[in-house]
């Protein structure tokens, strides 16, 4: 039975995280499915902290082999990066355990992501062989896929943010409580925290209102 799983490990454990734990203020988010099985090359955005610091960061770590620069824009920078097949850590237990990676985001210190699997062998599989690299991980949700909402696009950090904001009464008349409070709350610069409000909030959009509009004749 597929079974998806919320993990947190911490950013050594993962290959881009060691490449970018130098790199202040980092936030990186994966732009896609990765089968990590069948590919080791991946698209991520780099939406916050020094993007020309991260991209050197990503040229000079010994485990990368190929970053290429696809897009740059006012949200954040777009690489692909192609690392080399014999890498341990977390790619080795994903590969092993045949996960997939439907949402993957990460800061300096961790990275969280939300994993798909065939079976839950797959899952204690993939939880042995973190055990077996002595990586800490911490296991955040545990769904069945049949009873998970619809599909979204929101990631776990603008999820986390937008219902901070809300339950503190960010969005009320008057506000309940500042930008700058709340981003401190997160442990997030002012920049990182309306970044992250504005991308929920339009993905919040497009989900429902522009999901609901009729086309135009």
């Amino acid at each position: 039975m597929t079974v998806i799983a919320d993990i947190t490990v911490p950013a050594d454990a993962f290959v881009l995280g060691r490449a970018l734990r130098d790199v202040p203020n980092v936030e990186v988010e994966l732009q896609r499915v990765v089968p990590l099985y069948e590919q080791v090359a991946l698209l991520l955005w780099v939406v916050e902290g020094d993007r020309r610091a991260a991209e050197i960061a990503l040229r000079d770590s010994p485990e990368i082999d190929v970053v290429t620069m696809i897009t740059n824009t006012a949200g954040g920078t777009l690489f692909e990066v192609e690392w080399a097949n014999d890498l341990d850590g977390v790619v080795r237990a994903l590969r092993e355990s045949r996960a997939r990676v439907l949402e993957a985001s990460g800061t300096a210190e961790s990275w969280d992501f939300r994993l798909r699997f065939t079976t839950h062998e797959n899952l204690s599989r993939c939880n042995i062989l973190l055990t077996e690299d002595g990586i800490p991980v911490t296991l955040r949700h545990l769904y069945d896929p049949a009873h998970l909402p619809k599909p979204e696009s929101l990631s776990t950090k603008q999820r986390d943010a937008l219902l901070t904001a809300y339950r503190n009464g960010y969005f009320e008349v008057p506000r309940g409580i500042t930008q700058t409070e709340l981003a401190k709350r997160l442990d997030l610069s002012d920049s990182a925290f309306s970044q992250r409000v504005r991308r929920g909030v339009a993905s919040l959009i497009e989900q429902t209102l522009l999901s609901e509009e009729q086309p135009r004749r």
